[in-house]
């Protein structure tokens, strides 16, 4: 079981998205904001970070994020802050 999001059976249950599915949720193409780490699919829309779809002028939203986590200030448990709304295919 992960530290972050939600636990393995209940990740099974989310829908899954496809990654140009996920990308349409960039903060300005639809009203979602979403984020991926390690497979799961997290609604960011109401962060006042991720308001313009660009996180510190660094990371761009509809996108997985799980390789980018390692260059950021904070640990993966800020992902605990989000609902977790899908899986990504993959």
């Amino acid at each position: 079981m992960s530290a972050v999001g939600p636990l393995e059976k209940d990740a099974a249950e989310l829908p899954v998205y496809t990654p140009r599915q996920l990308a349409l949720r960039n903060g300005s193409d639809k009203p979602e904001t979403w984020v991926a780490y390690r497979g799961i699919i997290y609604d960011v829309s109401e962060s006042r970070l991720w308001r313009t779809g660009l996180h510190y002028g660094v990371h761009w939203a509809g996108q997985d994020l799980t390789a980018e986590l390692s260059a950021a200030p904070h640990s993966e448990a800020v992902f605990r802050r989000f609902p977790a709304i899908g899986r990504l295919e993959g």
